[in-house]
């Protein structure tokens, strides 16, 4: 539960997508938030307040003259015991008045009101001419120079049949960026590239070799690294998972793909993480057509022949570089401590994650060893989100005292 303890204010002003709003009240309680939900007037037109009270579990206040307050003081009170005030949908109108200090109702008021401390999070909402219009563009930028974040706004078709920029992004997508704004931004202004799942070697058009690593630890990391304020690069072999919001995939199957897509993106990287369960020979004489059952039961005779090295590539550039700072992946099946340890030495990195491979292939936690020249360190048995948390901190360590020792 990413935000347990945390009392978010959430928001609501006028369009058609208050209907993500109520998803996204269900969202933020089932992580463990306490919402308090604010509506304007135009808000109501488009979902009632009984709904998102109903979601919430508390008062929803509408007017900034409700005596339910015991001061009649809303736009005070309610702000000041709260992490983050998320206003979605956030119109353009609504925009206008963030950006001019206009406090004519409850939710503008109470936003302009405010602890300096609290931050001030909107979902841009609104039909993509409205979005375009200079004017809107002109508040936005003046909301960004006031330290405003904006999440979003997502292209797509819109309720009035048009397509283009203005969606409000999905209540999913909202949740990871509201839990993203509450993460240390240890890795701001750094690009990271890293290879999640498994690959895919070819035997015939219907069958091939691959294995059993599903891609949550490397998505999960690829989040971890866009939540700490870095710019992502996830190169991808065949799983089912969805990309993490912010992050830019690129997918491919073969080991030879995935060697091939890491190479052409690795300039200007600072932090290569190699998470991906790579083969490690490929099939050299795989078949054009699907090989068919003999009849006198004789078997296809296959031949292999070592697959590039993809940790081992990124390490040579490094070496002329500098960059960039090279986290490998080791998953063993016994003698964990001592084949890591080796493993590093051989690959010539400074830092190598090992885990038990059978013990974590698809599943939602883990145990890591991270392995340097000190020696190794355990992370405990815990949720894969938990632990690229971790490990994108002890990269982030790594770099400093590394910058620092230049």
């Amino acid at each position: 539960m990413d935000l347990k303890g945390k009392k978010i204010v959430l928001g609501l002003s006028g369009g058609v997508a208050c209907y993500k709003a109520a998803e996204l009240c269900r969202e933020l309680t089932k992580e463990g938030a306490a919402v308090q939900v604010v509506m304007t007037d135009a808000a109501t037109h488009f979902i009632t307040a009984v709904t998102m009270q109903a979601l919430s579990g508390r008062t929803v206040y509408t007017d900034q003259w409700d005596p339910r307050m015991a001061n009649n003081m809303a736009h005070i009170d309610l702000t000041r015991d709260a992490d983050a005030i998320l206003v979605a949908p956030c119109s353009a109108d609504f925009i206008r008045k963030l950006a001019h200090g206009v406090c004519d109702d409850l939710l503008s008021t109470l936003c302009l009101a405010r602890p300096r401390r609290l931050p001030l999070l909107v979902a841009p909402a609104m039909n993509v001419e409205m979005w375009e219009n200079p004017a809107t563009q002109r508040n936005v930028a003046q909301l960004l120079a006031d330290g405003v974040c904006i999440f979003g706004p997502a292209a797509g078709e819109q309720a009035c049949g048009e397509v283009g920029l203005g969606r409000m992004l999905e209540p999913s997508d909202l949740l990871e960026e509201l839990v993203a704004s509450f993460q240390p931004k240890v890795l701001a202004g750094k690009r990271v590239l890293l290879t999640a799942g498994p690959t895919f070697e070819a035997i015939d058009p219907v069958r091939g070799i691959t294995n059993l690593s599903s891609g949550k630890m490397g998505y999960s990391i690829a989040r971890a690294a866009r939540e700490a304020g870095a710019e992502v690069t996830l190169v991808s072999g065949p799983t089912t998972l969805p990309t993490p919001h912010g992050v830019r995939r690129i997918d491919v199957r073969s080991a030879a793909q995935m060697h091939e897509a890491v190479m052409d993106h690795i300039g200007g990287q600072h932090i290569f993480v190699g998470v991906a369960a790579v083969a490690d020979w490929r099939v050299t004489n795989a078949s054009d057509q699907k090989m068919k059952k003999q009849d006198d039961g004789a078997t296809p005779r296959l031949e292999f022949e070592q697959n590039p090295d993809i940790l081992a590539s990124v390490a040579a550039t490094t070496s002329i570089s500098g960059w960039p700072y090279c986290v490998g992946f080791a998953a063993e099946s016994e003698n964990l401590v001592e084949y890591g340890a080796i493993k590093r030495e051989k690959k010539g990195i400074p830092l190598l994650v090992g885990n038990i491979g059978h013990h974590t292939f698809g599943q939602d936690d883990n145990t890591i060893v991270l392995f340097d020249e000190s020696g190794h360190t355990v992370l405990p048995r815990a949720d894969k989100l938990t632990l690229a948390r971790q490990l994108i901190s002890e990269i982030a360590k790594r770099i400093e005292q590394r910058s620092l020792l230049k």
